[in-house]
C-alpha cells in the first residue's frame, strides 16, 4: 500500500474496526498518516488488527482500546482511555453494530440491538464531544444502512419488549443512527464540525452469521449475489472521513460517495428530538451526566 500523509497530525477513533469496512477504513486512515485508535471487544482480534494495520501501512501510531460497547460503562471507559492520551479528535467513526435473531439484553438491561447499535453511538459521541469541539473541522461519521427504510420507531417500546423481530430491530436501530446524525448536525450547526451517516452497501463479512438459523442463511446464501467487498463498502466512510470535497458538508446521508435521501420518517425533527431526549435520559440513568450538544 502506497503511503499518503494527507491525514498526518490528525487523530482518528474507529469502533467496530477489527473486520469488514471498519478494518478497511481504519487501515486507510493509518495509511494516510493519522494517529489511529481502534476499538473492539475481542482482545485477541484487536491485537491482531493493530499488528496487521501497522505492518500494512508502516504507521507505528496505531493504538487500541478493548471494550464491549453494548455496556454503557464500557463506552464511558473507552472515552476516558482515549482522552487520557489525546487532546484532539479529528475523526470519530461510529461503526460497531450487530443484528440478533432473539431478543437479548445488555448488562444494563437494554435490548441488545438498541444498546450496541444506537446507544453506543450516542454515548461515545457525547462523551468525546468537548474534545471534538476543540478540534478544527472535526468529522463524525456514522454507519447506518438502507435497512432503515420501512422502519418505524415505537417511542412507547424502544426496548422491543412487546414484540421482537431481529431484522425489524436492526432496521429501527439504523433509522435511529440517521435520526441521531441529523439531530446532532443541527445542534452543532455553525461549529465547523460535520456529522454524516452512510449506507456502505451489503458487505461480504461475518456480520450476523453468528446467529445461525434464518439470518445466517439469508446473509450467507440468499444475499450472496448482491454482496460487495469490504474494500468497496469502505469507500464511502473513507470519503466522508478524509475527502476535502465534503469539508463543511453536514447533516447528510450518503451512499456510494454521494448524498441521497433517507426515509420520510428519518426527517421528522420532533421525532429526532424525542429520540435524543430519551437516549439522553437512558445514558444519564446508567452513568454520570454527559456533556451533550444542546
Amino acid at each position: 500500500m502506497s503511503q499518503d500523509n494527507s491525514m498526518a497530525g490528525k487523530v482518528c477513533l474507529a469502533t467496530g474496526a477489527t473486520n469488514g469496512i471498519g478494518k478497511v477504513t481504519a487501515t486507510a486512515l493509518a495509511n494516510q498518516g493519522a494517529t489511529l485508535v481502534i476499538v473492539g471487544r475481542d482482545a485477541t482480534k484487536v491485537a491482531e488488527t493493530v499488528r496487521d494495520i501497522t505492518a500494512q501501512t508502516g504507521n507505528t501510531h496505531v493504538e487500541s482500546i478493548v471494550a464491549d460497547l453494548s455496556s454503557q460503562a464500557e463506552v464511558r471507559r473507552t472515552a476516558q482511555e482515549f482522552l487520557a492520551k489525546h487532546d484532539r479528535l479529528d475523526v470519530l467513526f461510529n461503526n460497531a453494530g450487530a443484528a440478533f435473531t432473539k431478543r437479548q439484553e445488555s448488562v444494563d438491561g437494554l435490548e441488545m440491538t438498541f444498546a450496541l447499535n444506537h446507544m453506543a453511538y450516542f454515548t461515545l459521541t457525547q462523551a468525546l464531544l468537548p474534545t471534538i469541539q476543540a478540534t478544527d473541522a472535526a468529522r463524525i461519521v456514522c454507519t447506518a444502512s438502507e435497512a432503515h427504510r420501512g422502519a418505524h420507531i415505537d417511542f412507547a417500546d424502544l426496548q422491543s419488549t412487546r414484540r421482537f423481530q431481529g431484522f425489524g430491530a436492526y432496521g429501527r436501530s439504523k433509522l435511529m443512527n440517521i435520526m441521531f446524525g441529523y439531530e446532532l448536525a443541527r445542534r452543532l450547526s455553525g461549529t465547523g464540525i460535520t456529522v454524516n451517516t452512510l449506507h456502505p452497501g451489503f458487505v461480504a463479512t461475518g456480520f450476523a452469521k453468528n446467529n445461525g438459523g434464518l439470518i445466517a442463511f439469508a446473509v450467507g446464501v440468499l444475499l450472496r449475489p448482491v454482496e460487495i467487498s469490504p474494500a468497496k463498502g469502505a469507500e464511502t466512510p473513507i470519503y466522508l472521513a478524509t475527502s476535502p470535497e465534503v469539508r463543511g458538508v453536514t447533516g447528510k446521508y450518503f451512499s456510494k460517495r454521494r448524498a441521497i435521501s433517507s426515509s420520510k420518517e428519518s426527517y421528522v425533527e420532533a421525532d429526532q428530538a424525542r429520540l435524543w431526549a430519551m437516549s439522553e435520559e437512558i445514558a444519564a440513568r446508567l452513568g454520570a451526566p454527559l456533556s451533550a450538544a444542546r
